[in-house]
């Protein structure tokens, strides 16, 4: 059933416009989107905006989670479904290089990238806490493999999960200076040789 506002039905695809809100903000970043230019490319007025989506704020943060979702989901799935935290940020790393770079949508992440300069400590820390999450993941599965005697004993767990997540935001960035898939992916076997031996 078409979600109605007041009696009456809305006048524009939402789940379109919430695309086109996430097209723009990927792009440009938090700070440098203008609820005017929103409005411009989602079709809509600003009454509209503020009434299906609230404010640029809130807009923004429907939208990082839906970016999470369709298009960030490829570290989640790593997380699921690989057995040893090597087999995880091998995977991560060599995905990021081509969802990063895949052609058709802007490059780089967002929840890398958007809030970068961004003075409304919200949206920054929101951003910042989504990827300590990805972080302390890393850091679990890395823990768990020198507890059952995959990585050596010394193992830096918090250092080595920080340098993945420093790898991965430096290819979100270089991706958005234009280094193409080939270039990334050899960043992501670069970091993999760096990964400790097993013991």
């Amino acid at each position: 059933m078409a979600e109605r506002t007041r009696g009456r039905p809305r006048s524009f695809d939402r789940e379109a416009a919430l695309d086109q809100a996430t097209w723009v903000f990927w792009e440009r970043g938090y700070e440098a989107t203008s609820v005017a230019e929103l409005t411009r490319v989602m079709g809509i007025g600003a009454p509209s905006l503020y009434a299906a989506f609230g404010d640029k704020q809130t807009l923004f943060e429907e939208v990082v989670e839906r970016f999470g979702e369709r298009f960030g989901g490829f570290i989640g799935r790593a997380l699921a479904e690989e057995p040893t935290a090597q087999q995880v940020v091998a995977r991560v790393l060599r995905e990021a290089a081509a969802e990063y770079t895949a052609p058709g949508r802007p490059p780089g992440c967002l929840i890398a990238s958007a809030a970068l300069n961004c003075p409304v400590d919200q949206v920054a820390t929101g951003l910042r806490a989504r990827r300590e999450e990805n972080v302390r993941a890393f850091e679990s599965l890395i823990r768990a493999d020198i507890a059952a005697g995959r990585m050596p004993a010394g193992t830096d767990a918090a250092g080595l999960a920080r340098f993945v997540g420093a790898v991965l935001q430096g290819m979100s960035q270089q991706a958005r200076d234009g280094v193409e898939r080939a270039a990334l992916e050899a960043v992501a076997e670069a970091a993999l040789r760096a990964w400790p031996a097993a013991p």
